[in-house]
């Protein structure tokens, strides 16, 4: 399928998987659609072009120029509401064919030095996508050493926690740590780095986004508000980029693979009806697509379509989410 014309070069970063989300949310035309994760615009004004309206969401006061802009364009057909996508069937003002989200951080916001996303800009220690609550520099100063180890290795996977943790607690001593450089420099004097290797950073300032913005509760929540949103014949599609996501997302479409085994010589569970028919495997950026953009290099697309069985109640088990003190 290709890309509507003009999103491409109107949209100020354009979405990864774009073709692929939208065959995934087919058919368009007349279509309501919920865009749960703004940003810049790019997959709503691809909606839009092919024909669709567009409820779109956004915690981020920043994407409010790009949302005006749309709305000037599209007046009757976009509608824009500030608001969390972890509550979007309360915000969505009636019922949609079909949702998307793209979970984490935004190209835009990595881009902007001042919001503090990115360990390759100076900028304050900040990461809060809504500019409300504790900050990354809040987090960095202020957890117990224990606790911040359990963060960086819960929500990043860094394998190196514990030294990193004790490096910052140690150089905290003697001044707060509060620009993203100065944590990077002191992660990459910690722990070393090899020729080649992904900057020693990157998981630590993941774990930290996570926490500060609380993105493993909010794509729990906002995965059964979209099971209680769509009827019969709704599509999903969620867009990763991270295996964190990714599990609880495939294990949100198909419970039955975080499920524990059950024995053979206890009374068996009876088996619940699906809420999901998948869409066919994961899906991954092509190579043109990677070269024009590295940043879809780890993207991941899951999508289903709802059935008639009603909405579960919201519940952590069996999705694989992360837990860490430090984040409490």
């Amino acid at each position: 399928m290709s890309k509507p014309k003009g999103s491409e070069q109107q949209a100020p970063h354009v979405p990864v998987l774009l073709a692929e989300v939208l065959e995934a949310l087919q058919p368009l035309e007349g279509a309501r659609i919920l865009d749960g994760t703004f940003g810049a615009g790019g997959y709503s004004r691809a909606l839009l072009e092919a024909g669709a309206s567009v409820v779109a969401l956004d915690r981020d006061p920043s994407v409010l120029p790009h949302a005006e802009a749309l709305g000037a364009e599209f007046a009757s057909r976009f509608k824009f509401v500030a608001g969390t996508f972890s509550n979007l069937d309360q915000l969505s003002d009636g019922p949609v064919d079909g949702v998307v989200l793209d979970i984490g951080v935004s190209s835009m916001q990595l881009d902007q030095a001042e919001r503090g996303f990115s360990f390759m800009q100076e900028g304050p220690l900040d990461m809060r996508m809504s500019s409300e609550g504790e900050s990354a520099a809040d987090l960095v100063n202020g957890l117990e050493e224990a606790d911040l180890a359990n963060l960086l290795f819960a929500f990043g996977e860094e394998r190196k926690s514990r030294r990193i943790a004790h490096s910052i607690v140690a150089a905290r001593a003697a001044q707060p740590i509060s620009t993203t450089t100065q944590l990077a420099r002191l992660i990459e004097k910690s722990v070393g780095r090899k020729p080649g290797d992904a900057h020693p950073a990157t998981r630590s300032f993941q774990a930290l986004r996570i926490a500060v913005n609380g993105e493993f509760d909010q794509l729990v929540e906002g995965l059964f508000a979209s099971e209680r949103l769509l009827t019969e014949g709704g599509r999903l599609a969620v867009v990763t980029f991270h295996s964190l996501e990714d599990r609880i997302v495939k294990r949100f479409f198909d419970p039955e693979k975080g499920a524990p085994t059950q024995s053979r010589h206890l009374p068996q569970a009876v088996q619940e009806a699906s809420r999901w028919t998948r869409a066919g495997k994961a899906l991954k950026a092509s190579s043109a697509e990677t070269a024009r953009n590295p940043r879809s290099r780890s993207a991941t697309l899951r999508s289903g379509r709802r059935t008639a069985a009603p909405p579960r109640v919201l519940s952590y088990a069996g999705l694989g989410v992360p837990m860490s003190r430090g984040a409490a």
